[in-house]
């Protein structure tokens, strides 16, 4: 007698998935601590530029689901495929990339914030958060973290948590909001340059050179369309091979392109990633 094949269960979490991707959100696992699962070791999370189904193309041509934000996709094929099998069966919960369909949430985290953003914001469609809640509106912008106390917004190049569709009506993103990146961008972590043991020097004949560099750097961030993350750390990578073996690039120097890449919406964490991961590729 021939036995039934067994019949798959399918995670709770990629249910959930599946469900959000058929009305076109694009999703991806998180593990326990909202953290995603690393899929690519071959791409630093801080070079990847984007995936063309969230309409932000970029330099990323990874062979399986990139990092974090980047892995987000609507396609079921990818979902259900052998590079996530063992990510759904493990994840703690769903995320999302706002940015992809057109959204922004602004993510209170206290209830303070909250308080702050019933008298500050329109009001749109809400979602209960661990401890505060999530407010979406309908409109993409840069992600910020940190605009205020306890107060991040999260759309482009970023994800959030799904935690149910909300209950009310959702609004257009209204200026007050995109102010908040705007005139209140995250401050600058302070980065330390190493010179190299013993001095280096100086190949820079005036200091106009440097600063032609590094306001060349700023422009080309500023500059950018698309694939924010790879612009950032090519960047960063192209001013520390022209100027960072001699001495004369300085902390202030570097909280320049860090303010630059800020007001396109990189967190002071991606900054520091990224200046970190091209000192490390330059062997500095």
């Amino acid at each position: 007698m021939t036995q039934p094949t067994p019949i798959r269960r399918v995670p709770h979490h990629l249910r959930t998935a599946l469900d959000l991707a058929a009305r076109g959100v694009p999703v991806l696992p998180l593990r326990a601590g909202k953290v995603p699962f690393a899929n690519c070791p071959a791409c630093l999370y801080t070079s990847c530029g984007g995936r063309p189904n969230m309409k932000t193309p970029g330099a990323c041509q990874c062979p399986r689901p990139c990092h974090a934000w980047a892995a987000a996709t609507a396609d079921p094929a990818t979902l259900t495929g052998p590079a996530w099998t063992t990510a759904w069966e493990q994840a703690a919960a769903v995320a999302y990339h706002p940015g992809g369909i057109g959204l922004t949430v602004v993510d209170l985290d206290h209830a303070d914030a909250v308080t702050w953003a019933r008298r500050t914001l329109p009001a749109t469609r809400t979602v209960p958060t661990t401890r505060g809640e999530h407010w979406i509106y309908q409109g993409a912008m840069p992600s910020a973290n940190a605009v205020r106390d306890g107060v991040d917004i999260k759309s482009t190049m970023v994800y959030a948590r799904w935690l149910g569709p909300g209950t009310g009506t959702m609004t257009t993103l209204p200026d007050t909001v995109r102010e908040l990146v705007v005139k209140k961008p995250s401050p600058v972590r302070p980065v330390t340059v190493a010179v190299p043991s013993g001095g280096g020097e100086c190949r820079h004949r005036t200091p106009a050179y440097l600063e032609r560099g590094i306001a060349m750097a700023e422009q080309r961030i500023r500059d950018a369309a698309a694939g924010i993350h790879a612009t950032v750390y090519r960047t960063f990578l192209a001013v520390l091979s022209a100027h960072g073996r001699c001495g004369c690039l300085t902390d202030a120097h570097a909280a320049r392109l860090f303010a630059a890449a800020q007001t396109k919406g990189e967190s002071p964490r991606h900054c520091a990633d990224a200046w970190t991961n091209a000192r490390t590729a330059l062997g500095m």
